[in-house]
């Protein structure tokens, strides 16, 4: 890890801090970059023009005991690295090559879509419980790195 990584993950938990979701601790934050510039950002919250959990006063996830790592359709927000891909596509912004860094590592829906993307490195800090994408971005040679803080 140099000093782009931290720059870059200290972007990720500034966007965390955008985040609509009522969960305590999954405020989720992405940035994507190539060549040490930020192409697109993302934070995990309800599409445009739906009200998110916040705004509603409560999670359906917490009403319907849903685990962490399971059922992510049943959830009115897209994830982070899912809006920050979805705004590259919005933008007109390829991101063949480029480096994911995100506050959580990503799920399995999300990994398809960083395969499919083209991105070819993922930084993440915290773990997610879900070994299914690990196993998909290994299989699609994305290099998959936690960030430790020095």
């Amino acid at each position: 890890m140099d000093k782009w990584d931290k720059r870059f993950m200290e972007m990720a938990n500034v966007v965390s801090t955008w985040s609509s979701c009522y969960r305590t601790g999954r405020q989720v934050g992405a940035v994507i970059t190539k060549n040490k510039r930020i192409l697109t950002t993302g934070y995990n919250g309800a599409p445009s023009g739906v009200k998110s959990c916040v705004e509603k006063g409560e999670c359906m996830r917490d009403i319907l005991k849903i685990p962490s790592g399971t059922r992510a359709e049943l959830c009115y927000a897209v994830h982070a690295e899912q809006n920050a891909i979805i705004q590259a596509a919005k933008l007109g912004v390829s991101l063949e090559g480029a480096t994911l860094y995100c506050t959580h590592q990503p799920c399995s829906i999300c990994a398809k879509m960083i395969v499919n993307s083209g991105i070819k490195r993922v930084v993440y800090r915290e773990g997610y419980p879900d070994d299914f994408a690990k196993r998909i971005l290994d299989e699609a040679d994305i290099l998959v790195e936690r960030y430790c803080e020095e």
